[in-house]
């Protein structure tokens, strides 16, 4: 008779569970990461516009947000949706959003993204 405390490894249910989980989470990652991707795309255009010098109007803020947006391909976030509201000698520039992606049947992964930056005024 052997002793359970010589036997050593993993079955082959145990295996499965495993690899399933592995197989998930790549699944999540490789549905995720484009979401993320074009966030920080979203966030460099905004950070670069807090940089540069004054803006004469919330007009002219969209109006350069749609350029660059073109040019990042950013296609989840339009330049209307994006809040721009006059705070003293700046507007504050709000991009706030929900991405929704589909993983599999009736599941699916909502991320909430928000990124607010202060553009100086002309």
């Amino acid at each position: 008779m052997r002793s359970l405390t010589r036997q050593k490894g993993m079955t082959g249910i145990g295996w499965l569970i495993v690899l399933g989980l592995i197989g998930f989470f790549v699944l999540l990652a490789l549905r995720m990461v484009p979401a993320y991707l074009e966030y920080y795309k979203v966030v460099s255009t905004l950070e670069s516009m807090e940089k540069e010098s004054g803006f004469e109007s919330p007009r002219e803020i969209r109006k350069l947000l749609e350029r660059r947006f073109d040019i990042s391909y950013v296609n989840t976030i339009t330049p209307k949706d994006v809040i721009i509201k006059s705070a003293g000698q700046h507007y504050k520039v709000q991009a706030k959003y929900d991405a929704s992606e589909h993983l599999f049947g009736n599941v699916s992964v909502v991320m909430s993204f928000n990124k607010q930056i202060m553009a100086k005024k002309f």
